[in-house]
């Protein structure tokens, strides 16, 4: 994933009113004061974030009549999800360490956690 877009996507997720939202789209498609209503908020406070969410490619908004219809698009949160599994790993990697770490340290006659100088 391109850098400018893993940005837009965290900058978006960093906002629990953003999140909020997105966990209700995960739900169902909402418009924009649906989404609003459980948050209130007005109709343009929530547009703004939509908004944000549209730029990072979280959601899609279709225009039915007068109502604007949001829908959950999950494949940018898909892509950042695989960015941290990269953390994910290395830090694994370093409690498992640590672990064996702090095993080599215990005597092997003694249990576990207790230490004899």
């Amino acid at each position: 994933m391109p850098s400018p877009s893993l940005d837009a996507v965290f900058r978006a997720l960093a906002d629990p009113t953003r999140r909020a939202m997105l966990r209700s789209l995960a739900e169902a498609d909402r418009t924009i004061g649906e989404l609003a209503a459980p948050l209130r908020m007005s109709f343009a406070g929530a547009s703004k974030h939509v908004q944000a969410l549209e730029r990072a490619g979280l959601l899609r908004r279709t225009v039915k009549g007068r109502n604007h219809v949001c829908s959950l698009e999950p494949a940018p949160m898909a892509d950042a999800m695989q960015w941290l599994r990269f953390y994910e790993q290395f830090w694994s990697g370093r409690l498992d360490a640590l672990a064996a770490a702090l095993a080599a340290d215990t005597p092997p006659d003694s249990p576990q956690g207790e230490h004899h100088e």
